[in-house]
């Protein structure tokens, strides 16, 4: 079995010091082969909160944890003019990760990561045509048999985010090609603050058949009708469990835990219940 932390939107600067601890503590507990952070590792892209970024990175490496990473759009600096428009994504390269689609083959998955922060965009994403052509390539010549795993920051899909939609990121059409043209099992994504899980074609019918989850906010203080949570994804062989753990006000404990079993173009939810225990 493979066993992955999705954590997302840490926003360091405007983040609750007991809740990095305690995700800190959950990562070691539950020893993933893989612990993903889908973007938005800052507040506002200042050095100091990417040093906090980094610090926190250091921690989970040090301790023995592999770590796959994708800026967001809060990670591109936002007042600083030139800096957002000349060199956007350098404190993120320099203090968190200096490759901004980065590769991580482990045993029973292949993930990659999709850089969809851009200067233009603002809080919006986009995808370009060299990244969908770089999926294809990417999935051709790893092993097919792996399940295969995209992570962005924006979510590829329009989804539902209250009372309102959020938008999909630029180019979704087109990138929804490449994903099922590349034959993407999994799309993880965060951005929105709200966890929960979908069937790809359930959203769009011309989409591939991927199981689309949505990590909320690990620690940051900005909500969004949700608590804190992240996602602890165990992969074992065609079948997907998603445990979405949220924050109690004292600790991490899972809830919302489905397990999705593939079934030819779909995933069927073979099993689902709410837990409330602590882990």
């Amino acid at each position: 079995m493979t066993r992955l932390i999705h954590l997302s939107d840490l926003h360091f600067g405007a983040h609750d010091p007991v809740l990095v601890e305690a995700v800190e503590q959950r990562v070691h507990d539950d020893a993933p082969d893989l612990v993903v952070i889908s973007g938005d590792f800052t507040q506002r892209a200042r050095t100091e909160q990417f040093q906090e970024a980094c610090r926190f990175l250091e921690r989970l490496r040090e301790a023995g944890h592999d770590v796959l990473a994708v800026p967001g759009n809060h990670d591109v600096p936002l007042y600083d003019v030139l800096r957002r428009f000349l060199s956007p994504l350098t404190r993120y390269m320099r203090y968190v990760d200096n490759t901004l689609c980065p590769l991580q083959e482990i045993p029973g998955a292949t993930v990659l990561g999709i850089n969809t922060a851009r200067s233009l965009t603002f809080k919006d994403g986009r995808i370009s045509h060299e990244q969908m052509d770089f999926i294809r390539e990417t999935f051709e010549r790893t092993d097919p048999n792996s399940t295969r795993i995209v992570v962005t920051h924006h979510p590829l899909f329009a989804l539902a985010l209250g009372e309102s939609i959020a938008p999909a990121v630029g180019r979704s059409a087109l990138a929804l090609d490449a994903i099922g043209e590349a034959g993407v099992d999994l799309l993880l994504a965060g951005h929105n603050h709200q966890a929960s899980v979908h069937n790809a074609r359930d959203l769009v019918t011309r989409a591939g058949a991927a199981l689309v989850i949505q990590a909320g906010t690990a620690t940051s203080t900005r909500l969004r009708d949700q608590e804190q949570s992240f996602n602890r994804i165990e992969i074992d062989g065609g079948s997907v469990t998603v445990t979405v753990e949220s924050w109690n006000g004292s600790a991490f404990a899972p809830q919302d835990a489905q397990r999705f079993e593939r079934e030819g173009d779909h995933w069927r939810i073979a099993e689902k219940h709410m837990e409330q225990a602590a882990h």
